[in-house]
């Protein structure tokens, strides 16, 4: 009985066949490319796949509306998740399409005329498809349009079902929010699979949409994560596709940066290693401490270091004044000085009613005049008077003698010695650094604001390529005047060939000025690291960040953030080599380390 065959015992030879595994075949030297990039398992479903450890879906797009925007793909594209586009794209022959063409609209046109002689009202939607078929003949015919059949296919990657079918309803509302619209390949994903994840240029799904050359288009280029330049310094690595992220702030429109950043996330580091890096293309540094950061690094790459303070004896007079530009003349230049000397003094003095302020600018005038300088004489080489020769003016004007007691506190009182001196610093080094760290917190902004003035004084002098960075700004942001000294520097920086890089981590506090929205407009590149969950909402509304972005920040490690450079965006990771970190490090414990080794170096050399 033929049945019963099923129990007989097979031959000895077939018992000792057995499957040959991977590790013989890799012995045997006959391993394939496929064993190697094979998955270790595929597992087929009606609408999803088993690849590996990995479930995946096919997507397929199946409608488009009438106009398609340029970059309508971008929000997919740069979706931060797993998953492969396929755009298979088929030439369709232009002479039978137009002779398709002449057809269909001898059709609509028919049905048009039928509607007009039955006296029915008018149909948008024949009027529309005569429109937009008649415009598409005289494209194709005269050759500025060619007609395709397009394939759009995604494959979406994740761990588990409830994840996939997230992401697909992630993609599915990015889609039709523009009127696009998709379904998944219902026992076709093997074929979907195929032809969207596989390189090898098949479309075997064939679910095609018939698209002229315009449509295409907006799919192209790809609105990618790369940000790259052909010169410039590296800021990073690209979190996205692992790139480097390489760029040069002066080949911008501008060439200002803002970062923002809660305390402890790098943005000091980020800032010492771009300064590290843009001293070697020939680029003088000037820097605004306030917490003595920059100590080691002035030092490394010989720079000079001055600590201004009640107690320093490096100096500098407001007074001084900014040489006469080619293109400006005495009285500018004077007027200009003038107005930021009253801000000045409108800080120091705790604000100015509109008499005392107009006392004050008639004061400053007369006290220049003492030293014979006057809008009409060349002022070149006169020496600028210092802040006892304004208060002398003060107690003999009319209405100065309270300005003058008010005065006195930073001429004869504690604070004496600060504003009071002739100038002894100079910023002819590569890397020049103010420190303002032992300057008393009330005074730090009167700070800040001098050396501001007299480093953008000393820029206006000489045009050199500069970069000018102020940490902790959000000190400048209090007051008005400082603020609005700070961005008109912003807007007229470029033309000095200077790059302003401002830094803060009170995102609050910057943003509340009136000017702080306007600086960060002004500045062509912008990093945000990791932020507090208490000012996320604020940075998400003032770069318009995604839900995803905003998740980003929150969750970023140290060092971790979003890279904008002019339009372009992308999630960046900032390292540094050894040498470059042994330098730059703010890591309390690492400066202590790196003091102690001086140290026995030190004493092993006596």
């Amino acid at each position: 009985m033929a049945f019963l065959d099923i129990f007989k015992s097979k031959p000895k030879e077939e018992e000792q066949i057995l499957p040959i595994i991977p590790q013989e075949i890799y012995e045997t030297g006959v391993l394939q490319l496929q064993d190697i990039i094979a998955p270790s398992a595929f597992q087929i479903n009606p609408n999803y796949l088993r690849v590996g450890s990995k479930v995946a879906r096919v997507l397929f797009v199946m409608s488009y509306p009438r106009f398609l925007a340029s970059n309508w793909f971008s929000p997919v594209i740069n979706l931060d998740k797993v998953f492969d586009i396929s755009i298979l794209i088929h030439p369709v022959d232009t002479v039978s399409t137009l002779r398709q063409m002449q057809k269909k609209v001898a059709e609509v046109q028919s049905q048009i005329h039928m509607r007009e002689e039955k006296g029915l009202v008018r149909d948008p939607i024949l009027d529309t498809s005569y429109q937009d078929l008649e415009d598409l003949r005289d494209k194709l015919q005269q050759a500025q349009e060619k007609l395709f059949n397009v394939g759009l296919y995604i494959t979406m990657y994740a761990d588990d079902l409830e994840g996939l079918d997230k992401l697909e309803t992630e993609i599915r509302s990015i889609l039709e929010s523009k009127l696009v619209y998709v379904k998944p390949a219902l026992f076709q994903q093997v074929e979907g699979f195929e032809s969207a994840s596989l390189p090898i240029g098949v479309d075997k799904l064939g679910i095609n949409s018939p698209l002229n050359s315009a449509p295409i288009s907006s799919l192209f280029p790809f609105v990618s994560f790369d940000l790259s330049s052909d010169k410039g310094i590296l800021f990073g690595i690209n979190r996205h596709n692992n790139s480097l992220v390489l760029f040069d702030r002066f080949s911008l429109e501008n060439y200002n940066s803002v970062i923002f950043a809660k305390s402890g996330s790098g943005k000091s580091y980020a800032t010492k290693l771009e300064i590290l890096r843009t001293l070697m293309f020939d680029t003088d540094v000037i820097i605004i401490d306030p917490e003595k950061e920059y100590n080691y690094l002035a030092e490394a790459v010989d720079g000079r270091y001055f600590n201004i303070s009640l107690t320093s004896t490096h100096h500098i007079n407001p007074f001084d004044l900014p040489p006469v530009g080619e293109d400006e003349s005495p009285t500018d230049v004077l007027r200009s000085n003038i107005i930021a000397l009253v801000g000045l003094f409108r800080m120091m003095l705790g604000g100015l009613t509109p008499e005392e302020d107009a006392i004050m600018d008639k004061a400053i005038a007369e006290t220049y005049a003492s030293r014979d300088i006057t809008p009409d004489a060349d002022f070149s080489s006169a020496a600028p008077p210092t802040l006892s020769d304004l208060e002398l003016i003060l107690a003999g004007m009319e209405g100065g003698e309270s300005l003058a007691q008010r005065l006195s506190k930073y001429t004869k009182g504690t604070w004496a010695g600060f504003l009071n001196q002739p100038t002894n610093v100079d910023i002819n080094r590569k890397m020049v650094v103010f420190s303002i760290r032992d300057m008393e917190d009330e005074l730090r902004p009167v700070g800040m604001y001098l050396i501001t003035h007299y480093i953008w004084n000393a820029v206006r002098k000489k045009i050199r390529k500069r970069l000018l960075v102020i940490d902790e700004a959000w000190w400048m942001m209090k007051f008005e005047d400082t603020a609005s000294f700070l961005y008109g520097i912003a807007k007229r920086c470029r033309k000095y060939y200077l790059g302003l890089a401002t830094i803060t981590q009170d995102v609050g506090d910057f943003l509340r000025s009136p000017y702080g929205g306007p600086i960060i407009t002004n500045s062509a590149i912008q990093i945000l690291l990791k932020q507090s969950p208490a000012t996320i909402d604020t940075v998400q509304k003032t770069f318009n960040l995604t839900e995803e972005e905003k998740f980003l920040l929150l969750e970023s490690d140290v060092g971790e953030g979003i890279f904008f450079a002019g339009l372009k965006h992308v999630a960046i990771k900032i390292l540094a080599s050894y040498t470059e970190d042994q330098i730059i490090t703010s890591d309390p414990s690492q400066l202590l380390s790196i003091k102690k080794a001086k140290e026995e170096i030190a004493a092993a050399q006596q």
